[in-house]
């Protein structure tokens, strides 16, 4: 019983640092944190009742494994979110199932959390994106599409993909990878800084005199 009960404070702990501490402070979606923990609870609680039963642990997993899938494919989410959702579930996994000895659960739960903590860092490849863009004319060849890309972004174009290349219409769609330059990044912190309000100097009418 005490294995129990200290799986269910690792779970809690772990979910609101995971979900409230880092989640939320770095992509601000509300509806998400719902999500998020009502697919912990709810894998936690019936994976405890069918590891206890005759049922098997097996069926419960399934059913949750089809349940996720469907809410995967329901709304948009984007990579980092889904990751979230999967540590959600395998924290709600381990807790439920509270392997012996007492501490491996929470062990499991903590270390999942630092990994996302530390992977999703904002400092992690700060200068990095991925963008899809829509070029307004069409480029079958690689080297010309990456200075193009490389111009308009003012980056350096590390990797492009191509979804679509339409010749009758002038089109391209590419999905890219840059790095921003560091004196882009320099004039966008630059501009991201409060601006100080100059104070207008008023010049003494006895100077002259």
């Amino acid at each position: 019983m005490l294995n129990f009960w200290i799986a269910l404070a690792a779970n809690l702990v772990a979910m609101l640092v995971l979900v409230c501490v880092v989640y939320y402070r770095r992509h601000f979606r509300k509806d998400l944190v719902l999500a998020f923990f009502a697919l912990n609870i709810g894998i936690f609680g019936v994976t405890m009742l069918l590891n206890g039963s005759g049922a098997g642990a097996g069926l419960g997993l399934g059913l949750f494994g089809i349940l996720s899938i469907i809410r995967l494919r329901s709304d948009t989410l984007t990579q980092e979110e889904v990751a979230y959702y999967f540590i959600s579930l395998a924290i709600g996994l381990i807790n439920g199932l509270h392997p012996d000895p007492f501490w491996l659960s929470p062990a499991l739960s903590f270390a999942m959390v630092l990994v996302m903590f530390l992977a999703d860092h904002p400092s992690f490849a700060k200068r990095t994106f991925r963008q899809t863009v829509t070029l307004d004319k069409a480029y079958a060849q690689q080297d010309q599409l990456h200075a193009a890309l490389g111009e308009l972004l003012d980056a350096r174009v590390l990797r492009t993909v191509v979804i679509e290349l339409d010749l009758v219409r002038d089109l391209t769609i590419v999905d890219v990878r840059f790095r921003r330059n560091m004196a882009c990044s320099h004039t966008d912190q630059l501009a991201d800084a409060p601006a100080i309000e100059s104070i207008p100097v008023l010049a003494d009418s006895n100077s002259g005199r």
